[in-house]
């Protein structure tokens, strides 16, 4: 069941440009990243550029023979059909809501895929990409890569929400670089919400030497931001499910976080809290690193 929020949609005209990112994988539920960045983008009065992705199949006719270099063929045409159809069904949604889109087919190897996913979102003011609780779906690793070397804030986006909303907004405060990155990334939607709650959420780990959420407050009430703080304790040793049970309580729209990353055989990978978050969260996450 999709999500649709009632409530009036929040005009935040500082994002100009929005990079939405869609696969295609075999599946034929429609993306909620699309109708989410299109919503976003009539907020906005942006621009919206969609990306539809897919890993290009490939095998040497010398290990598995003729037949299986025409199956991979085959499948390759299969997806890139896909893909131009829910382009072009992208770009007629676009012109029905009065907005200017650039759609773009992308089918290559792994590495290429992210890298041009990766180039896209440096020139575009936020992407937004779909969650996915699978490990081995190129989404993933998109929604990966895009935060952790896009230089930009990402808008990751539940399988069940279809419409933008911004009125009620948790950041997630434990006063590090990357959550005051996040922050500044989200202040226009922060001065643009009803309402914004700084949840510090305490004995997960060490904050003795962090800025407490209470000194954030008064440089957002002085950007005219309507905002509260609030400190709890973690449950159960469960920072990930104490935040997403606190975004219920609050009936927020979404969660301002700042992405924990670490190096693993030379790459940037999203910390366990940030990967649990994005396979369960209940509402979309602003994300930056």
């Amino acid at each position: 069941m999709n999500t649709v929020r009632s409530n009036a949609v929040t005009s935040v005209p500082d994002f100009k440009s929005i990079l939405v990112g869609i696969t295609e994988e075999g599946t034929d539920r429609a993306s909620s990243a699309l109708a989410y960045g299109l919503s976003f983008a009539q907020a906005a009065g942006a621009h919206i550029t969609v990306q539809a992705a897919a890993l290009k199949v490939s095998v040497p006719r010398s290990a598995l023979g003729h037949f299986a270099s025409e199956l991979a063929g085959s499948e390759n045409r299969r997806v890139r059909e896909a893909a131009v159809a829910t382009l072009e069904r992208a770009r007629g949604a676009a012109d029905a809501s009065g907005l200017t889109c650039s759609i773009e087919n992308l089918q290559l190897p792994l590495a290429d895929l992210l890298d041009a996913f990766v180039g896209q979102a440096r020139v575009h003011d936020i992407t937004v990409l779909e969650t996915t609780p699978e490990p081995m779906e190129i989404g993933r690793d998109i929604i990966e890569n895009v935060v952790t070397r896009g230089g930009r804030p990402v808008l990751a986006v539940p399988p069940s929400y279809t419409t933008f909303g911004a009125e009620r907004i948790v950041i997630a405060w434990d006063g590090s670089e990357r959550a005051a990155r996040a922050v500044a990334f989200a202040l226009p939607l922060l001065k643009a919400a009803q309402e914004v709650e700084i949840l510090c959420i305490k004995g997960e780990k060490d904050l003795a030497h962090a800025i407490p959420g209470a000194e954030l407050a008064p440089n957002l009430a002085r950007h005219g931001v309507k905002v509260s703080v609030n400190d709890i304790s973690v449950r159960d040793g469960d920072a990930a499910e104490t935040l997403r049970g606190q975004a219920g309580l609050f009936r927020a729209d979404m969660v301002v976080m700042g992405a924990f990353v670490h190096s693993r055989l030379q790459q940037w990978v999203l910390g366990g809290f940030t990967r649990a978050l994005i396979e369960r969260s209940p509402v979309p996450l602003f994300l930056a690193h």
